[in-house]
């Protein structure tokens, strides 16, 4: 008897300590057959708001910080979701060759990468590299969904360049905050109205001189809302159509709208605005040999062979007929192994790295890239004026950004009104 006694003890000890731990997290959302809690939502609050305390940005009320920052963490499940039904999944070694890019940008490599993201304390490298694979993955679903239904034609490029020109705008670039008061595709005229005038309020209160992205962070539901609706530097032709004409007529500091389109009604603000330069490129003129490995061929046999290569180039046998008969690049071996003149950024990071390093003439040692192994000669470098090229590709990436941002605003709407979504925020 007082063995069962003992045991129900136990148990009720454990259930009790089981409620308590239970009573510390709950649902706040679910999103199709997935539940969110609220120990999530709570990390990615605190978050946000170190960002903001970073930014000086004064957080809204803890109410309205939750509720915009649930919005985010849905739209981002809801993506997540559909991704993973539609097969979308980023390997390990995708994975790590987003990574290395990152650490390459920044200067590092791999090893100085992850010390230096475990040296903030805000994540284990782990915990980095599954925020970076969400991130991935999200990209390519905006990509397939969204991107990669975008066309520009040379006309629309024509156009574009034309009409900036003609306003003078061709140079200028602008920093915009953002406000989006949404409304749904199957919202009643009455709640249209009630939109409207929360909008034209909001205009009020900005032009009265309220603080921009604290009201963005408390009322916005853009996609940049949780950032205080910041949309950074924009060029002319990568703001959205609906008030592009307006915003290169404002000055820094003044506040317009609202704009109405399907997405809800919009409301910007001008910081500031800037102008950029002629486009003067430094360029490299290159060539190299590419070989392989397989499973007959090892890093080792490859490397032998490309310091054999090296060594009858240096001894006076042509380059350009080396390079037809052994380069495994398909593309530039019929030329001699010639890439001809290289603009920055338009190499894999490791072969430009090589180049930026190598005195002209030189045949560098044999290194590895993501392509295989590679000797590489640099023949000459230059200045160049790059700016008719460089406009045609801006005028190119600015009507792209803009069409692919309207077409992302209204498919995330979409599917945000497909979906089914249950808030239980306490």
């Amino acid at each position: 008897m007082q063995l069962h006694r003992f045991f129900a003890v136990i148990w009720l000890s454990f259930s009790l300590s089981t409620l308590a731990a239970e009573s510390l997290d709950y649902i706040v959302a679910v999103v199709n057959d997935e539940v969110i809690a609220n120990s999530e939502l709570q990390a990615e609050v605190r978050q946000v708001k170190e960002r903001l305390d970073k930014q000086n940005i004064a957080s809204p009320s803890r109410a309205e910080l939750e509720k915009q920052v649930l919005d985010h963490i849905v739209l981002q499940r809801l993506q997540i979701q559909i991704a993973k039904n539609t097969g979308i999944i980023i390997d390990d070694n995708s994975l790590n060759e987003g990574l290395q890019k990152i650490a390459a940008q920044n200067k590092m490599d791999l090893t100085q990468f992850q010390q230096e993201v475990e040296k903030t304390g805000d994540y284990t490298f782990e915990q980095f590299r599954e925020n970076i694979r969400h991130d991935m993955t999200l990209a390519r679903l905006q990509q397939r969904q969204v991107a990669s239904r975008i066309n520009v034609t040379e006309k629309e490029i024509d156009n574009f360049i034309a009409n900036q020109v003609q306003q003078g705008d061709n140079v200028e670039e602008y920093h915009l905050l953002h406000i989006l008061i949404a409304t749904s595709d199957v919202a009643t005229p009455e709640q249209i109205e009630a939109k409207q005038r929360q909008a034209n309020e909001t205009v009020a209160q900005l032009k009265s001189g309220a603080n921009f992205q604290q009201t963005a962070l408390r009322v916005s539901e853009g996609q940049q809302a949780i950032e205080g609706g910041d949309l950074g530097w924009r060029k002319a032709g990568e703001i959205p159509s609906l008030f592009a004409e307006v915003v290169t007529k404002l000055k820094p500091g003044e506040v317009a709208g609202p704009f109405r389109n399907p997405s809800g009604f919009h409301i910007v603000k001008l910081v500031e605005k800037r102008n950029s330069s002629k486009s003067i490129v430094n360029q490299t003129q290159m060539r190299h040999i590419l070989l392989e490995t397989n499973e007959l061929v090892s890093e080792s046999d490859v490397q032998i062979r490309l310091k054999r290569l090296k060594t009858q180039i240096e001894n006076g046998d042509d380059f350009t007929k080396l390079a037809q008969a052994n380069s495994a690049d398909k593309t530039y071996a019929a030329k001699g192994g010639l890439v001809g003149w290289v603009s920055p950024d338009e190499l894999a990071p490791e072969l430009e790295e090589v180049m930026n390093n190598l005195p002209v003439n030189q045949i560098s040692e044999p290194f590895k890239s993501r392509y295989g192994w590679h000797i590489m000669q640099v023949l000459g470098r230059r200045k160049h004026d790059n700016t008719e090229q460089a406009i045609r590709a801006n005028a190119t990436q600015q009507i792209r950004q803009r069409k692919t941002e309207e077409e992302l605003q209204a498919w995330l709407r979409q599917i945000r009104d497909e979906a089914y979504v249950e808030y239980h925020l306490k």
